[in-house]
């Protein structure tokens, strides 16, 4: 199963509770792939799914669907902050096999 870091799970549930939704959770899920391997996002959502594993963080609810699940382990999620960039990643894990038409990947 992927993994929060603490910074992480305290700035979506700082997020969630701006939003009025504080005690809602984060989804993960599969949002399309390439030669890359396959791209990941994030939203917020009030309850899992029947397809879904849920884990929790610092009070945080994650749901994601089995089979994004087991793409995703390994992972982890945080939260950057470097003045420039700011925002959550999806990070870790094995990286994926490009060919060299895979320019993006680099």
């Amino acid at each position: 199963m992927i993994t929060i870091t603490d910074t992480a799970a305290e700035k979506a549930k700082e997020i969630l509770t701006a939003e009025g939704k504080a005690g809602w959770g984060l989804r993960v899920y599969t949002a399309g792939g390439g030669c890359c391997g396959p791209s990941y996002g994030m939203d917020i959502d009030e309850k899992p799914g029947d397809n879904d594993d849920v884990m929790e963080k610092n009070g945080l609810k994650v749901f994601v669907d089995k089979d994004t699940a087991k793409k995703l382990e390994g992972m982890n999620i945080d939260f950057i902050d470097d003045g420039e960039k700011q925002g959550f990643v999806i990070a870790g894990g094995s990286a994926p096999s490009c060919g060299p038409s895979c320019t993006s990947c680099e």
